[in-house]
């Protein structure tokens, strides 16, 4: 370990850059799978064919190993290409799942009896959904979230084979040399940024998980 503390002291204003490129990278991917997982988790609560259909597809998504999917999306115009914005949309879809699957599985823990006391004092059903659903809900579905960014965290360093940077630009240097240290550069800093970003999501669910809200007894886990 010797050798790679001199390494990183010696290459620190690089390895700060790559670091940086690695959290933008998951930052921005993480965040578009949130925007585009939450409300599609909602809809799949409301109807059994669209739900069977957006858990399916997230699924298989899942399956697709990750330099295939990086390869698929460089032909594709817009979207694909060599740099950061295929990898942000192969991560984006990687990370898709968590998200989806905690927000609906959060919002189907919910005692039925709570809805029906809620329409009963007259809410509306988006009123149900932001009031009394998604509060209920929001430990289990940044539950979903912590899942998403530490897998996030794991594949963006393949996101450095097609141009993108971040933290796998050593490793695969490290490859390319056959250099230990090298290697251990990129991957030491990314274990570590995965390791704090779970911790920080976790407490940050457990802090929303309120009490008698599903995962509230036993801790929050990813469905």
């Amino acid at each position: 370990m010797g050798d790679l503390a001199r390494f990183l002291a010696a290459n620190r204003a690089q390895v700060l850059d790559l670091l940086g490129e690695h959290m933008i990278l998951v930052g921005i991917a993480v965040g578009a799978a949130a925007a585009l997982g939450l409300p599609l988790g909602v809809i799949a609560t409301r109807d059994r064919r669209i739900e069977a259909g957006v858990l399916g597809v997230a699924n298989v998504l899942q399956t697709i190993p990750s330099l295939a999917l990086f390869g698929f999306l460089i032909p594709v115009p817009i979207l694909g290409g060599i740099g950061a914005t295929t990898a942000i949309v192969a991560l984006t879809l990687y990370a898709l799942l968590p998200i989806v699957r905690n927000t609906h599985a959060g919002i189907r823990a919910i005692d039925p009896a709570i809805r029906e006391a809620a329409r009963g004092m007259g809410m509306t059903e988006r009123q149900l959904l932001t009031r009394v659903e998604l509060p209920l809900a929001a430990g289990l579905i940044v539950a979903g979230v912590r899942v998403a960014a530490v897998i996030s965290i794991g594949i963006a360093t393949i996101a450095a084979a097609i141009g993108a940077g971040g933290l796998g630009v050593y490793i695969f240097q490290g490859l390319a040399m056959v250099d230990d240290t090298v290697i251990l550069a990129g991957a030491v800093p990314a274990a570590l940024l995965a390791l704090v970003a779970d911790a920080v999501l976790g407490r940050v669910a457990r802090r929303l998980t309120p009490p008698g809200a599903p995962g509230a007894p036993s801790g929050i886990r990813p469905a």
